[in-house]
């Protein structure tokens, strides 16, 4: 291709493969998701893309979480526009790694970004959001989408999944955010949006034999996943809480009335120890709770988190002030091997106790059914435990079957907390049943019609 608008010199721009990568590149949808296998072509695709449009006179900004994601970007660019940056019709800052024609606006560039602070300060016609798996829903939400304003800007985003076994590293608060968009996208009848899936094996450009012989050292799950770049129904499969209902169950704060139980559950530990609160609905119930909620539902009101180095007593008085004058019903956690941490808390004054279950299992399964049973809600706020249910999955073995244990398991601090407290008889589940959530009507005997909505 040659460049003409404004360099004269040879632009070696890489031609799309067809017929997938070629229909997204020349894709005029405003918003564009493409979910893509490992080595599926999706930076390559991004770099053409982004390149065609700097050509016609753009300012385009590429971001992804890290230095290292950036690299095959630039790369491209960079090499595409060897011959007009040689001749000098072209300035290109290699520390900031941007390349623009000098007194325009007209700029290609590459940065790490993986939240809304990261983002700023910059704006675009065209933006590319790579690897969105792993960033913060803010990134889009709070600057990407601002930034396009001024030139009614185009946006991609890139991924590839699993979000799930990204949850590590992703700073989402939603690990299944990107996954969540590619099915909205799907439902766009408008022509706004608009979205692609490639496979690695769709890449030609890769070897055959090489990914066969990959394969050899994956399991199903992880080919299905990595390779096919399938997500949405298989990943909510591996979910372990994929039953709580976030519609419905994730739930603005609102005033807890004062006569409600208390209870918390707690995960030891010098490095990450963790706990979190909640409250068993009881009558009556005020107008301003969520009409959804019934006397025994639980509502999850706090989380936390405070990192390393924090001791016991320090711990307790950020309990109490959680509580504030409120008495904590029950408390709960840690394994059966675990009393002397319980020992340490209860000498400063909070008593925990050891969980009914002692195996992990049974106290999922707990909390498993009383989510089916629709009694779990959680505040919106509480965003690192609405992470952890959100990413929490099974562990599968090398032939795709599922077995008994939490992937990564260590990492799951406030879900522990929560089965091992609801793990207790108090929250004994009624006959689980499904729930449609209607809004609320007074159907109740004549002896409790009153008592809601007072």
């Amino acid at each position: 291709m040659q460049g003409t608008e404004p360099q004269q010199a040879t632009v070696h721009l890489r031609q799309p493969w067809e017929p997938g990568q070629s229909m997204f590149v020349n894709s005029s949808a405003k918003r564009i998701i493409v979910r893509a296998g490992r080595r599926g072509g999706k930076t390559l695709g991004v770099a053409i893309k982004g390149l065609v449009a700097f050509l016609k006179g753009r300012r385009v900004l590429y971001a992804a979480p890290t230095g290292e994601q950036t690299d095959r970007f630039w790369f491209e660019v960079t090499s595409a526009l060897r011959e007009p940056l040689e001749a000098g019709a072209l300035r290109i800052d290699r520390t900031e790694r941007y390349i623009e024609v000098a007194g325009t606006q007209q700029r290609i560039k590459a940065k790490t970004a993986w939240n809304a602070d990261t983002l700023r300060g910059d704006y675009a016609d065209l933006l590319i959001l790579d690897e969105w798996q792993l960033m913060n829903e803010d990134t889009w939400e709070v600057v990407g989408a601002p930034m396009l304003i001024d030139n009614n800007g185009d946006a991609v985003f890139v991924y590839t999944p699993p979000s799930l076994r990204s949850a590590g590293v992703s700073k989402a608060h939603d690990p299944r955010h990107a996954a969540k968009m590619y099915e909205a996208a799907g439902k766009d009848a408008s022509g706004r949006w608009a979205r692609f899936h490639f496979t690695s094996h769709d890449n030609p450009h890769i070897s055959e034999a090489g990914l066969a012989d990959v394969l050899k050292d994956m399991s199903r799950a992880s080919y299905r996943q990595e390779i096919l770049a399938e997500d949405d129904e298989l990943s909510a499969s591996h979910l372990v809480y994929g039953a709580f209902n976030e519609a419905q169950c994730r739930i603005p704060r609102f005033e807890i009335p004062a006569d409600w139980p208390v209870y918390s559950g707690h995960d030891f530990g010098t490095a990450n120890p963790a706990a979190l609160f909640l409250v068993k609905a009881r009558y009556p119930i005020p107008q301003s709770v969520p009409p959804q909620i019934r006397p025994n539902d639980v509502i999850v009101f706090k989380e936390y988190l405070p990192g390393a180095g924090t001791s016991t007593a320090i711990n307790v008085e950020a309990f109490k002030d959680i509580i504030k004058a409120r008495t904590v019903r029950a408390s709960a956690g840690g394994s059966h091997q675990e009393e002397d941490s319980r020992g340490v808390y209860g000498k400063h004054g909070w008593n925990i106790q050891e969980p009914a279950f002692p195996q992990m299992r049974p106290q999922v399964d707990r909390v498993i059914a009383l989510m089916e049973a629709g009694k779990v809600y959680v505040f919106e706020d509480c965003v690192f435990y609405l992470s952890e249910l959100a990413s929490c999955a099974w562990e599968y073995d090398r032939e795709g079957q599922r077995t008994n244990k939490i992937e990564n398991e260590a990492r799951y601090h406030l879900s522990a907390c929560a089965r091992y407290i609801l793990s207790l008889s108090d929250f004994t589940p009624d006959t689980v049943q499904s729930r449609s959530f209607p809004r609320y009507t007074d159907n109740r005997p004549s002896e409790m019609a009153g008592m809601r909505r007072r």
